[in-house]
């Protein structure tokens, strides 16, 4: 079963093959490619605090994030906004396919602006795209059916 912080359940979406380090990046490639396999369906623990993709962050201190002062305080506020929009329980485990279903039905591009706000990584755009051709791309499944 994969643990996922609240957070990162949007980022997947937006991953470009940007990180912190060359070890976050192959992590979190690796978790994004599980994430965009749709013959894949597995359980997700949603959590706040660390997951896999912080295991490998040059960031992590031993029990919070130290990218600056404020940034444990301010990643653990990201993860509560993605759960409480997503309409998801802390600690809780969910199927892929339900937190994807999730996500498509409630997160447009221009929520990220509150959801993330303050994330370095939105300015790039490739949040917001991310988000765009997930929607775009389940819309295109569904009316194909």
């Amino acid at each position: 079963m994969k643990q996922m912080r609240g957070h990162h359940l949007l980022c997947v979406h937006g991953f470009r093959g940007m990180g912190y380090s060359e070890e976050f990046i192959g992590t979190m490639t690796k978790i994004v490619k599980d994430i965009r396999n749709e013959q894949k369906d597995f359980p997700i623990r949603v959590v706040v605090g660390f997951d896999e993709a912080c295991f490998s962050c040059p960031n992590k201190g031993e029990t919070i994030c130290e990218a600056s002062p404020t940034s444990q305080e301010h990643v653990t506020a990201l993860d509560k906004n993605v759960i409480h929009h997503l309409g998801l329980e802390e600690n809780r485990v969910y199927l892929k396919s339900d937190i994807i279903k999730r996500t498509v039905e409630k997160v447009h591009p221009e929520d990220l602006q509150f959801l993330c706000k303050g994330c370095s990584w939105l300015s790039a755009g490739v949040c917001k795209e991310g988000i765009r051709q997930l929607k775009e791309k389940v819309g295109d499944e569904e009316n194909s059916h």
